[in-house]
């Protein structure tokens, strides 16, 4: 691969945040917005310059020390000017000019842009449309066909002669790439990529939290488990199922073992605490309660942090009742109250061949594991 130079655009207020301060300036899981962008393109092995364009100087501090800081323009395409001017590279290289208010840029895009001018003067990376679409005119609102529209993000990538020409007649260009089409230069664009979202909202903040952490963005797994003894009755639940027996479990609520385990699998993959945090054996309003309260209360949970319950597995151990003529009750159960598909649904049973109390017919244990997957 080539060398190249890359331009970060970092003037703006962003008064749509709300915040006190402009975005690009602010934290996003403990760096600045614009330093995501920064430290990305410094990493690359082929860059040969980085110029970040300011409002102010005095508050662009901290960069690295081969970082070029310089002041831009009353416009956006002033301020792009002000950062090629800055750029000492030869008029053949490429150059990629980002906005900072994307923190998502990664190692394989800037490759990908870069390649792309091998054949045209200037490509993006574009996200197609997939929303329904409509104009609103003197009061009439009418669909806009969304078939060949796309969302342009940044970086946009182009030799430093062709922007640099481009940029000389107008200042009111939308991006950079229309600079190039206005003056007829081969276009193209790259497939683009979620976790390039720009920061217009406040909360555009968490959801690049999510797309960006690596603790958010691979799937958790979390292990449950739950011992119920026996007491005088005439059935067991598990599952939400009642299954003859000479005896009933023992507990606060209905001490179904196995959603309890579930209960503690999903609230451990989360890392919210345990079935007690939650519904405490003290507290009498939990006295024979369904123990499927617990299980949805702590998929909801789950899904305020930021994660989908995807899948689960369940054992259970016992010497008795005989749990395999129910499994499939079990499974249908579990999977209906949390929505799951049956096949991300698994239920087990397992004997402990007559050892330790479950052996002794003493009561029954359960254990659990959860995979949550994070929403998108």
């Amino acid at each position: 691969m080539t060398g190249f130079a890359a331009i970060i655009v970092a003037g703006g207020k962003g008064g749509r945040t709300g915040l006190e301060s402009p975005k690009q300036w602010e934290i996003l899981l403990g760096r600045r917005v614009i330093d995501w962008s920064v430290d990305l393109f410094q990493s690359h092995p082929d860059l040969l310059e980085l110029v970040v364009v300011v409002d102010d100087l005095t508050t662009a501090t901290s960069f690295p020390s081969k970082t070029k800081v310089v002041c831009g323009g009353g416009s956006r395409t002033a301020s792009v000017r002000a950062g090629i001017a800055a750029l000492t590279t030869a008029d053949s290289t490429p150059v990629l000019i980002h906005d900072a208010a994307r923190p998502g840029v990664s190692l394989s895009m800037i490759d990908t842009l870069v390649s792309a001018l091998t054949e045209h003067d200037a490509a993006a990376p574009a996200l197609p449309v997939s929303d329904a679409l409509k104009s609103q005119a003197s009061g009439h609102l009418s669909t806009v066909p969304r078939e060949g529209l796309f969302r342009v993000q940044t970086p946009q990538a182009f030799r430093l002669s062709t922007i640099r020409a481009a940029l000389e007649t107008s200042d009111s260009y939308v991006d950079d790439l229309e600079a190039v089409e206005a003056a007829g230069a081969r276009t193209t664009l790259v497939p683009g990529d979620a976790r390039l979202h720009k920061i217009t909202y406040a909360e555009d903040f968490d959801l690049l939290a999510r797309l960006l952490s690596p603790a958010l963005s691979v799937p958790r797994v979390g292990k449950g488990f739950d011992v119920h003894a026996f007491e005088p009755g005439d059935h067991v639940t598990l599952c939400g199922v009642k299954i003859p027996h000479t005896a009933k479990l023992k507990g606060h609520s209905d001490a179904d073992a196995a959603w309890h385990a579930l209960t503690d699998a999903i609230l451990g993959a989360a890392a919210l605490g345990d079935i007690g945090d939650h519904f405490p054996p003290s507290d009498p309003q939990w006295r024979d309660a369904d123990s499927g309260i617990f299980l949805k209360h702590a998929q909801a949970l789950a899904e305020q942090a930021g994660y989908t319950l995807a899948s689960c597995d369940i054992t259970v151990v016992c010497e008795a009742p005989k749990v395999k003529p129910h499994r499939e009750a079990m499974r249908v159960r579990t999977a209906e109250l949390l929505g799951l598909p049956l096949d991300a649904v698994s239920v087990k049973a397992t004997t402990t061949e007559r050892l330790g109390f479950t052996g002794r017919q003493e009561g029954i244990a359960a254990e659990a594991v959860a995979v949550l997957a994070p929403k998108a």
